[in-house]
């Protein structure tokens, strides 16, 4: 991805935070790069990293220290309706059914009406999860709250999707089917998608190009092209190609360490 072809840009990012104590930590050096549309780019590296910081400031959560964010040319300096955000856990209202949590963003946005209902169960149905719109979170798996944080994240219509190690908490074979369906629901809606994981198989799986950092303070120490053809499916996870490439994310994450990480 060049940088004339990228619609968001990322550049010369530094993040630091300052104690109680007055003593300053570094999170982000100079973290830049570039993202095209409809591109999805895997963040992986060692913990404390600054990977979920660095998605916090993409997101307009967070303001950096130096540096810029810009989305189609506007620079980044707050949340934006086009962006949608998943967490590790989707943090969904106990006291509300599966179908009006998806309907949370329609509701802050006061824009609740008939399109906004048909619109609920077309993403449900997107996530496969017809039929559970009446059900609440607490009698759902793992699995199927975060097809609904997924749904959610969805329901804005973003074009910009952040997804902060949204399978971290399903068990392996639930990871490798999450990949699937999101490669699948990206097929559909083509949103752009910034991902961070722990999970070198999932982000080989899923992304156009997966970026390595370094440990704290955090750059990018690799950007990896992963060229597999779409639709990924579960038996990619087992030919020479993907393998090929996780080998390559691995020792990108190996050359980055510091002697204490290896």
């Amino acid at each position: 991805m060049t940088w004339a072809a990228a619609t968001i840009m990322v550049e010369g990012v530094v993040k630091s935070f300052r104690s109680r104590g007055g003593q300053e930590t570094m999170a982000l050096r100079d973290v830049s790069f570039p993202v095209g549309a409809g591109e999805i780019i895997a963040i992986v590296g060692p913990s404390g990293c600054g990977k979920s910081t660095l998605l916090r400031i993409v997101a307009g959560l967070m303001a950096p220290t130096a540096g810029s964010v810009t989305v189609d040319g506007q620079r980044v300096t707050g949340p934006r309706p086009e962006t949608g955000f998943i967490f590790q856990r989707p943090a969904l209202l106990p006291w509300r059914t599966v179908r009006e949590n998806v309907l949370l963003p329609a509701d802050v946005r006061g824009r609740r009406d008939a399109d906004a209902l048909r619109a609920a169960d077309d993403l449900l149905g997107l996530v496969g999860l017809d039929g559970f719109g009446g059900h609440f979170p607490t009698e759902l798996s793992g699995g199927m709250r975060g097809r609904v944080g997924l749904a959610r994240a969805l329901a804005s219509a973003p074009t910009l999707l952040l997804m902060d190690e949204p399978f971290g908490a399903l068990d392996a074979l639930s990871r490798e089917a999450m990949a699937v369906e999101l490669g699948r629901i990206w097929s559909a809606r083509q949103p752009t998608v910034l991902l961070v994981t722990h999970d070198v198989e999932e982000a080989v799986s899923l992304a156009d190009r997966v970026l390595v950092m370094m440990p704290r303070p955090g750059t990018i120490a690799a950007d990896l092209p992963i060229d597999l053809p779409r639709p990924r499916s579960i038996d990619l996870l087992t030919s020479d190609a993907f393998v090929a490439r996780t080998v390559a994310v691995r020792a990108a994450l190996r050359a980055s360490a510091s002697p204490s990480e290896t």
